[in-house]
C-alpha cells in the first residue's frame, strides 16, 4: 500500500483508519489516546486488523458518503457486489449532549448476486502486547486478553459467529452488519438498529457541514478538510488533536516518528481559527473551555506547549520495541517528550484565538472576567520568556536559539492582549503591553533582518531560511507590501522550494537534514505568493497540491519530494486547516443567489 491510502472515520471520541481495500488497520479503543486494538498500520504481522477477503475478480473502490464521515468501500465482481459502510455513531440527543459510543459499525449492503466473503476479525489488544481469546456468548463474540479478562471487546454481527471466528467462506444472501463495541450493549442489536444509527449519524454530519461557508470552487475538498478537523476534536474536553496516529515516519526508515494524539496549543489554536472562519462557533467555544480548564489547573505554573486530550500534563514518551513500525521505520513511540519544551511561539496563537473569541462571541460577565485572569497570566509568562532562546515551532530537541518566528509570535501574544485590554477598557494594561509589543517588534527588525541576504532569517544566531517566516504577514506583524516581507518570501522560496514542495528549513537538526516536505509549508508559500501579487504562480502550485492528496482528499503531515508520496502522521490537522485557508483564496464564497436557479 502506498501514499497513505486510508480513509478516516470517527465520532469525536476515537477514530479509525480504513484502507482502500476495506481493512481497519488502526483503531484505538475506547478513546483517541487509548491503546490500539488494530495496529496493522504499525506492524503487518502482529498489529491486528479487521477486513474481508474476496476472490481476485472483485474490483474494490472507495469514497465517502457525500459530505459525511461515513466511508463506503464497494466490492464488485462481474456477478456479485456489496458495499461496506463504515462509521462511528455520532448524533445529538439534546441541544448539549451527543450519543457517541466507543464503537464501529460496519453495515454491509448487497447490491447484486450472492457475494462470498471471508471475515478476518483479528483484534490485538493493548498495542498487540497481549494474547487474546475469543468466546461466543449469546448474541456476541467476546474477545478478551489472556492476561487480563477485564480487558475485553464485544462484536455483534448478523453473520454466523462460528464461521466468522473460523474464517470460513460466507455467502451473503442479504444485508448484514458488524458492531464492534467497547461496552456490552444493553439494547437489542439487529440490522434495523444499525440502519437507524447509520441514518442518524449521516444526518448529524450533513447538518454540521451545512452550517459552514460554501465555495464556488474546491467546495468538496474544503468540506472534507472541515470534516477532518471536526473528527480531530475530542468532545469530552474540547481539545483538538494534531492527528489520530502515532509513529508514522516523516521519512521511511528514519527515526522521526512521533505520537500526535495530543493537543498542541499551536496546532489547536490554528485549527480553531480555521473553524471560526468556516462559521463553526461551537468548536471555538469548547476549545476556550479546554483552555480555561488547563490554565485553572496550572494557574501559577508556566503554560505547556501541549497537553493530553483531557488536559493531562505528563505525556511521558515510551518505545514499543515489539512493533516493527510503519514499513519497518523504528521506533514506535507512545507519549511525546516535547511536552516539557520551551517554545515561545505557543501563547501567540492562543491569544490570537482568544482575541477573536472576545470580538465575535462576547460571553457572560463571569466568563469574560475568568478569561481576563487567564490572559494576564499568559502575558506574564510571555514577558518573562520572549527575551530567552527556545526550541522554536519545529521543536528542536537539542538546539536552543533566538528564533525569529518565536519572537514574532511573542509580539502577537502581547499585541492581542493589548487589543483585548482596549476592548475591556483596561487602559493601563493596554498601554503597558503596547509598549512591550513595540520593543519586541523593533528588536526583530534589528536582529532578525539580514541586510546581506535581504531577508529575515531563522534565528538571530544563523542565516538559515525558515518557512515559518512566511506567516509574518498573516499575524499582522508586517504588511504584505512591506519590501522586507516581499524580499523574505522571495528568498525563502529560492532557498527552500524544491520539486514543487517546501522544506521547513534545510539546516541540520537533531536527526540530520530533513528529507521530506512538511505539507503545511507549501500552503504557506502559496498564501504568501498570492498576497505579494504572484497569483498565477500561487495558483499553479496549489493545483499541484490538490493532486497530492490521497484518493479521498486527505493529507498527512509530509510529502516525499520526488514521488509525492504522503508521509508522517495522518490525517494531519495542520495540513487540512491550511488547505481550507488556501483554497478560500482561490474561490469566491457562494451567495444565496448562486444556490437558486433563475
Amino acid at each position: 500500500m502506498d501514499n497513505m491510502d486510508y480513509g478516516v472515520i470517527g465520532n469525536c471520541r476515537s477514530a479509525a483508519l480504513v484502507s482502500k481495500m476495506g481493512s481497519i488497520d488502526w483503531f484505538c479503543f475506547p478513546d483517541f489516546d487509548s491503546p490500539s486494538i488494530f495496529a496493522k498500520l504499525l506492524d503487518k504481522e502482529k498489529g491486528g486488523s479487521f477486513h474481508f477477503e474476496v476472490s481476485d475478480d472483485y474490483n474494490i473502490t472507495q469514497k465517502y458518503n457525500g459530505n459525511t464521515n461515513i466511508l463506503m468501500t464497494r466490492f464488485e465482481s462481474p456477478d456479485s457486489g456489496f458495499i461496506v459502510f463504515d462509521y462511528m455513531p455520532r448524533y445529538r440527543t439534546t441541544e448539549l449532549q451527543h450519543y457517541m459510543p466507543p464503537e464501529i459499525h460496519r453495515l454491509i449492503r448487497v447490491f447484486k448476486g450472492k457475494p462470498k466473503v471471508r471475515v478476518i476479525y483479528d483484534p490485538k489488544i493493548n498495542y498487540a502486547r497481549e494474547e487474546v481469546r475469543h468466546e461466543i456468548v449469546g448474541s456476541y463474540i467476546k474477545t478478551h486478553s489472556v492476561e487480563d479478562s477485564e480487558d475485553k471487546v464485544y462484536l455483534y454481527t448478523s453473520m454466523d459467529h462460528e464461521k466468522v471466528l473460523n474464517r470460513e467462506e460466507i455467502e451473503l444472501d442479504d444485508h448484514h452488519f458488524f458492531l464492534l463495541s467497547y461496552n456490552q450493549k444493553l439494547v437489542n442489536i439487529d440490522l434495523n438498529r444499525v440502519m437507524l444509527e447509520f441514518e442518524r449519524t449521516k444526518v448529524y454530519w450533513l447538518n454540521f457541514v451545512n452550517r459552514s461557508r460554501d465555495y464556488v470552487e474546491h467546495n468538496d475538498m474544503i468540506k472534507r478538510s472541515l470534516l477532518v478537523l471536526k473528527l480531530l476534536s475530542y468532545q469530552e474536553s474540547g481539545a483538538m488533536l494534531a492527528a489520530v496516529t502515532t509513529s508514522l515516519p516523516e521519512t521511511i526508515g528514519e527515526t522521526r516518528n512521533w505520537d500526535y494524539r495530543y493537543c498542541w496549543l499551536r496546532d489547536a489554536s490554528m485549527s480553531i481559527d480555521t473553524l471560526l472562519f468556516m462559521r463553526q462557533k461551537t468548536a471555538a467555544e469548547r476549545f476556550i473551555d479546554f483552555i480555561k480548564k488547563i490554565t485553572k489547573k496550572s494557574r501559577d505554573e508556566p503554560v505547556q506547549i501541549m497537553y493530553g486530550i483531557r488536559g493531562e500534563l505528563d505525556l511521558t514518551e515510551e518505545i514499543l520495541p515489539h512493533l516493527s513500525g510503519y514499513e519497518n521505520s523504528h521506533p514506535v513511540r507512545i507519549g511525546n517528550a516535547a511536552y516539557y519544551q520551551e517554545q515561545n511561539d505557543s501563547i501567540g496563537y492562543l491569544l490570537d484565538v482568544i482575541y477573536k473569541y472576545y470580538l465575535y462571541f462576547p460571553g457572560t460577565l463571569d466568563e469574560v472576567e475568568e478569561i481576563w485572569e487567564i490572559i494576564k497570566n499568559l502575558v506574564r509568562s510571555v514577558l518573562v520568556s520572549w527575551k530567552k532562546p527556545d526550541r522554536s515551532i519545529w521543536e528542536y530537541r537539542t538546539k536552543e536559539h533566538h528564533f525569529v518566528f518565536s519572537k514574532v509570535m511573542s509580539w502577537v501574544a502581547i499585541d492581542r492582549a493589548s487589543l483585548i485590554a482596549e476592548l475591556l477598557q483596561r487602559d493601563y494594561y493596554a498601554i503597558e503591553w503596547r509598549k512591550e509589543a513595540d520593543i519586541i517588534k523593533k528588536e526583530v527588525h534589528e536582529k532578525g533582518w539580514n541586510e546581506e541576504l535581504q531577508s529575515f532569517t531563522q534565528a538571530y544566531e544563523n542565516n538559515d531560511a525558515d518557512s515559518s517566516l512566511l506567516l509574518m504577514y498573516f499575524y499582522d506583524f508586517i504588511d504584505v507590501e512591506d519590501e522586507r516581507f516581499v524580499k523574505t518570501v522571495q528568498h525563502i522560496k529560492k532557498e527552500l522550494y524544491h520539486e514543487g514542495l517546501m522544506y521547513r528549513y534545510k539546516a541540520e537538526d537533531d536527526f540530520g537534514v530533513p528529507t521530506s516536505s512538511f505539507t503545511i509549508c507549501t500552503f504557506w508559500l502559496i498564501d504568501a505568493l498570492f498576497m505579494i501579487g504572484e497569483k498565477e504562480e500561487a495558483k499553479e502550485i496549489f493545483e499541484n497540491m490538490i493532486s497530492y492528496s490521497n484518493h479521498l482528499g486527505l493529507y498527512s503531515e509530509d510529502l516525499d519530494f520526488k514521488s509525492k508520496r504522503q508521509l508522517g502522521n495522518f490525517p494531519q490537522a495542520y495540513s487540512h486547516l491550511a488547505f481550507i485557508n488556501t483554497a478560500a483564496l482561490f474561490s469566491e464564497e457562494k451567495t444565496l443567489s448562486q444556490f437558486i436557479r433563475p
